[in-house]
C-alpha cells in the first residue's frame, strides 16, 4: 500500500488526508515498509544528501509568551540559561562553530513576541558580520511575530530564510498558548513570503493532538508553501506546563516524519528538538525519511555530541550536504540522554559550544 502511495505521489498526485492518516496509523511491523516507501520519495528530492542546520540563541528566556510547551515562557520555572542579547562578536564566534562542525545554515533566533525595530538592526549587524567571513553560509532568522518592513529589512540584511513555526493545527492552537494566536502566526508566515524570504514552519508534536490534528497541521504547512519543516518532538521540561508529558514512542515519531514526506515530498523535513530523547536508536532510521537535522546543541537543551551527529549521518550512507567529507569516525560515538541536558555551554556562557 505505501510503496503504491509513494508512486502515485511521484506521478504527481498528492497524498490526501486518509492517506496521511494511514500512514500515522500504520503498525509498527510495517515500519520498514512505510519507510521504504518515504524513503523513494527523499531520495526523488534530496538523494543521499542532509542538511546540517546550527542554532544560535541570541537571547535565551525572559519571553513574555506563554507558549505551554516552552521553557523560556512567561509562567515557567524551567531551569535553563537567560540573558539577553549576544553582541554581534559573541553571534560570529558561535555561528563560526557551527559552520566548523560541517553546518550550512545558521538559524539565529531569539526569545520573545516579536523583535523592535532596533532588534532587526542589531540582527542585520550580526548577518553582515556572519557573511562578511562566510559568504557561502545561509542565514535563518527566527526573532517571533514580525512588523511591517521588517521581514523585508532582513532580507535586505542578507538573511535567506525565517523560521516562524505554526507548531499545531488551527483548532488546538488556543490549547497549548493564549497570548497570540494561530492567525498571528499564519500572518508572520505571509509577510516572510512577500518579502521574498524562504519561509520555513514546521511543528512540535506530542502536544496533545489528535491524529486528525497532526495531519490538520501538516497540510496547513503544505498549503503555506513552507520551503523547510522542521519537526519537533516535545521536550517536557520541568517546569512547564508540559512537564511529564510522555507521548511519543519513537515507531511514532519516524511514522511523523513519514506523513511529513508523503504530505511535502519535495519540501526540506528537519529533524529538530526532541530528536535524541524520542527517536533514541531509531534516529539512522528516520534520516531514510527526513533529509535535515540540527547539529549538537539546540535553544535550551544539549543535543548529544556534534561529532556523534556527523557519525549518525555517515554511518546510515548519506552525506552532509555542501561538505561530503565532514562526517566523524563512529568509533568516538557517545551514549544519548534520555532527560532533557540544560545547556551550560556556548552562547551565553564562557564555555565552548557544541560543535
Amino acid at each position: 500500500m505505501f510503496d503504491q502511495l509513494a508512486s502515485s505521489v511521484l506521478d504527481g498526485k498528492p497524498a490526501s488526508a486518509d492517506d496521511a492518516l494511514a500512514v500515522l496509523r500504520a503498525h509498527d511491523d510495517e515500519l520498514l515498509d512505510l519507510v521504504a516507501a518515504a524513503g523513494r520519495l527523499r531520495r526523488a528530492h534530496f538523494g543521499n544528501t542532509v542538511k546540517v542546520n546550527y542554532l544560535v540563541n541570541l537571547k535565551s528566556g525572559l519571553c513574555p509568551e506563554n507558549c505551554n510547551y516552552c521553557s523560556q515562557s512567561l509562567g515557567s520555572t524551567a531551569d535553563i540559561l537567560k540573558y539577553k542579547w549576544l553582541q554581534t562578536d559573541e553571534a560570529l564566534e558561535q555561528a563560526a562553530a557551527g559552520l566548523k562542525g560541517g553546518a550550512t545554515r545558521v538559524c539565529m533566533v531569539s526569545a520573545g513576541r516579536g523583535p523592535t525595530n532596533k532588534d532587526i538592526d542589531r540582527v542585520a549587524d550580526m548577518v553582515g558580520s556572519i557573511k562578511a567571513e562566510h559568504p557561502d553560509v545561509e542565514i535563518c532568522a527566527c526573532l517571533g511575530l514580525l512588523k511591517d518592513g521588517q521581514a523585508e529589512r532582513l532580507k535586505e540584511a542578507g538573511v535567506d530564510a525565517y523560521n516562524h513555526n505554526i507548531n499545531t493545527a488551527e483548532s488546538h492552537h488556543d490549547n497549548i498558548v493564549q497570548t497570540h494566536t494561530y492567525a498571528d502566526r499564519v500572518d508572520t508566515v505571509g509577510k516572510v513570503k512577500s518579502a521574498g524570504l524562504s519561509p520555513c514552519s514546521g511543528l512540535i508534536a506530542g502536544l496533545g493532538e489528535s491524529d486528525e490534528q497532526l495531519v490538520e497541521a501538516l497540510f496547513a504547512l503544505r498549503d503555506l508553501d513552507s520551503d523547510s519543516i522542521p519537526v519537533n518532538f516535545l521536550m517536557p521540561f520541568d517546569g512547564t506546563p508540559y512537564e511529564n508529558t510522555w507521548e511519543l514512542e519513537p515507531t511514532r515519531c519516524v511514522k511523523i516524519l513519514a506523513m511529513a514526506r508523503f504530505v511535502a515530498p519535495d519540501k526540506e523535513i528537519r529533524i529538530a528538538g526532541g530528536r535524541e530523547m524520542h527517536l533514541r536508536s531509531l534516529q539512522g532510521l528516520a534520516l531514510h525519511v527526513a533529509n535535515s537535522i540540527f547539529l549538537g546543541d539546540y535553544l535550551t537543551s544539549e543535543g548529544q555530541a556534534a561529532e556523534d551527529d556527523l557519525a549518525l549521518i555517515k554511518d546510515n550512507g548519506f552525506v552532509v550536504l555542501g561538505a561530503p567529507d565532514a562526517a566523524a569516525d563512529p568509533a568516538d560515538a557517545a551514549p544519548v540522554s534520555v532527560d532533557p541536558a540544560k545547556r551550560r555551554r556556548g552562547a551565553g556562557t564562557d564555555l565552548l559550544p557544541n560543535a
